[in-house]
């Protein structure tokens, strides 16, 4: 049983999202997720190039279905045991709205690339879940890594390093 020190241990954890940025705000995101204990679900790297299993198929195929009117999935690659991608949110909010509201983490939730990952991690996971024949098991962890890309030179280079990931993959600390 946890103790109620655990629990608001547990409630209260530090977020890595910038703490007044409103991720609704039109612009390219680079994201990355990890495989729940970092298992090597999707597939093997093979003379330096990625070759996917079928859970790696879906986790590629389902970031493209993401696009709507509002959300572009560009670039992406799925790895063993992580998966990058970059996503264009054009949602029509020009400003950055500063995020102030004492209750952060409800106002972070209802932003759009909150829910765009959210969505994502739950229905990947529930069709490698059902491939698997097991029900309700942990795919991905629970937070992912974003980044803000800023400038023409950054995207650039971060498509760049997306592309040559699996170049680099025998020198991966997490591979």
């Amino acid at each position: 049983m946890q103790s109620n020190q655990t629990k608001k241990k547990l409630h209260n954890r530090h977020s890595i999202r910038l703490e007044h940025y409103d991720y609704s705000r039109n612009g390219y995101y680079f994201i990355t997720l990890c495989t729940h204990d970092k298992k090597h679900l999707f597939g093997k790297i093979i003379d330096e190039k990625m070759h996917h299993n079928i859970l790696g198929k879906i986790v590629h195929d389902l970031w493209d279905k993401l696009q709507t009117d509002n959300i572009k999935p560009l670039n992406k690659i799925v790895m063993p045991n992580h998966f990058h991608g970059i996503i264009q949110i054009s949602s029509g909010l020009e400003i950055n709205r500063e995020i102030t509201d004492t209750n952060k983490l409800i106002q972070r939730r209802k932003m759009l690339l909150p829910k765009i990952i959210g969505k994502f991690k739950m229905i990947t996971a529930k069709e490698i879940n059902k491939i698997l024949n097991r029900k309700g098991k942990s795919v991905w962890q629970r937070n992912y890594h974003d980044h803000i890309i800023r400038d023409d030179d950054e995207y650039f280079n971060i498509i760049e390093y997306i592309e040559k990931n699996p170049e680099w993959w025998r020198k991966d600390k997490y591979s």
